[in-house]
């Protein structure tokens, strides 16, 4: 979610970019190196995968922790959103970390924390001891939803940047949806019971410790990646930083030149500062309150309700557990080919018209679903919803994700990395970031107590923010087709 928390931080890597010539390429038009290149970019973007992964997991698991430790539904919220406090912790002191002990050993940390929170998830003794790994957890969220963006961008050739770094957005909703293919086999396999028994463990603490194998995989392949660039050349290791650019840059480049250039940004980079933030009458200039607000609707709107809470859902409106799982996987399967659609487009017809049709979208969708919600009927087990207004409420959901996924689950990082002008994009970045961690734990924190109140009017109040987002876009957000960073400031 925070993938491009250090595009200032990490800003010599745009600012260093590197020449290919015809020349220096293969018969078929790709440098020597792409395949290594594409390999790399993949193994850093596991780090994304864990994080879609971890951050909805928890989806199969809440009925299962509600009857295992008997909580009240806002004790339950904040076991699940908490791993949001601890992703902001995580993204805040990932780039420091980074330039102190090196990018790789950040992933490595990172699969450590995940590999570590999975463990103790699938063996806690307390609800308070489930919370505390998912704390962990969600350090190693942040940790990776930083890191990765930041090495791809550092150790990719100039004319593939901006292919490679969607590996990390694309391998977030991967690892949402398998997360979820996941859920729904163990609790398969449970007989459809979230507390039935499996190798001894109960389902859903089977799916809370099954994170641990890609955090090994993740862990495992970090050693087979080489440093980034840029940090060799930041500790001065100029011979080791030529040797990763022989493999990463176009054949003939001049290694020493391009060495010399990523050492010259380095030390001419401004540092952004908090204080580069003042200004206008408000506190803050303009610009940092329109990415707030970008970071604060993009949550608003609800769509970690979804990828959290979808199970419990479907079962509160008397949807049968399997048939509630198998939802939540097809909701995330519809997340991925929304992602691809705003991938192909966001460059095309550009970032508003995009954020507006996704706005109009998610307005409509939220409406129906409301709407359909107010017909639930029934306490206890006993649940029901007629026929046509379960089927609209279904369809709602899935459109609710596609909508957003086509539009402000990509369009809001791209804004976020491109509006801010270069002397304060890094601390800008910083803030919107933790405006966004902030707004996804108050809405995730708060679903289950508004549910229990009414679960119609929770889709009005999100309802309502959609429809807000449509004016605050038309009215004050920029276009950033077509421009340079430069340009922006």
């Amino acid at each position: 979610m925070v993938r491009d928390r250090l595009a200032g931080r990490f800003q010599g890597s745009d600012a260093v970019t590197s020449t290919t010539s015809a020349d220096n390429r293969t018969p078929e038009g790709r440098p020597p190196h792409l395949t290594f290149v594409v390999f790399i970019a993949a193994t850093a973007a596991m780090g994304g995968f864990l994080f879609g992964y971890d951050s909805a997991v928890i989806n199969g698991a809440v009925e299962g922790i509600r009857g295992r430790f008997d909580v009240a539904s806002g004790t339950l919220g904040t076991v699940v959103a908490i791993a949001l406090l601890g992703a902001a912790l995580g993204a805040m002191v990932a780039g420091r970390l980074a330039d102190r002990i090196g990018r790789i050993r950040v992933m490595q940390l990172a699969a450590a924390l995940f590999f570590v929170s999975g463990l103790g998830s699938m063996l806690p003794f307390a609800v308070w001891d489930l919370a505390f790994w998912r704390v962990v957890g969600g350090v190693a969220i942040g940790m990776a939803s930083v890191i990765a963006p930041a090495y791809i961008a550092e150790v990719s050739p100039a004319e593939y940047r901006g292919r490679l770094a969607s590996f990390q957005q694309a391998a977030i909703v991967l690892g949402i949806a398998v997360s979820q293919l996941v859920n729904w086999a163990v609790v398969n396999l449970a007989d459809g019971d979230q507390r039935g028994q499996l190798l001894g463990l109960e389902a859903w603490q089977i799916m809370l410790g099954i994170e641990m194998v890609p955090a090994v995989l993740y862990g495992l392949l970090s050693l087979r990646i080489p440093e980034s660039p840029r940090y060799l050349l930041l500790r001065g290791r100029t011979e080791a930083a030529k040797r990763v650019l022989a493999d990463v840059e176009a054949r003939g480049t001049d290694l020493d030149a391009r060495a010399a250039e990523i050492t010259a940004a380095i030390h001419g980079e401004h540092r952004s500062r908090w204080r580069d933030l003042l200004g206008g009458r408000y506190g803050l200039l303009p610009i940092v309150w329109i990415g707030i607000g970008l970071s604060v609707f993009q949550q608003l709107v609800g769509i970690n309700v979804i990828f959290y809470y979808s199970n419990s859902l479907w079962q509160s409106v008397g949807v049968n557990p399997e048939t509630s799982f198998f939802y939540s996987f097809t909701t995330s399967i519809i997340n991925i080919v929304g992602t691809v659609v705003a991938m192909l487009f966001v460059d095309r017809i550009g970032r508003k018209p995009l954020a507006l049709i996704g706005s109009a979208g998610m307005a409509v969708s939220l409406g129906v679903a409301a709407w359909a919600f107010s017909f639930r009927a029934g306490a206890g087990d006993d649940i029901s919803m007629p026929q046509a207004q379960a089927t609209a409420a279904l369809i709602a959901a899935h459109g609710f994700v596609l909508f957003f996924a086509l539009s402000w689950g990509v369009v809001v990082w791209v804004l976020l990395g491109e509006m801010f002008p270069g002397r304060l994009r890094a601390a800008a970045l910083g803030v919107a970031a933790s405006a966004q961690w902030v707004a996804n734990f108050a809405v995730s924190q708060s679903f289950p107590t508004l549910s229990d109140w009414n679960l119609s009017g929770a889709y009005v109040m999100y309802t309502i923010f959609a429809v807000l987002s449509i004016p605050f876009v038309w009215a004050l957000v920029p276009e950033t087709k077509g421009k340079t960073l430069e340009e922006m400031g």
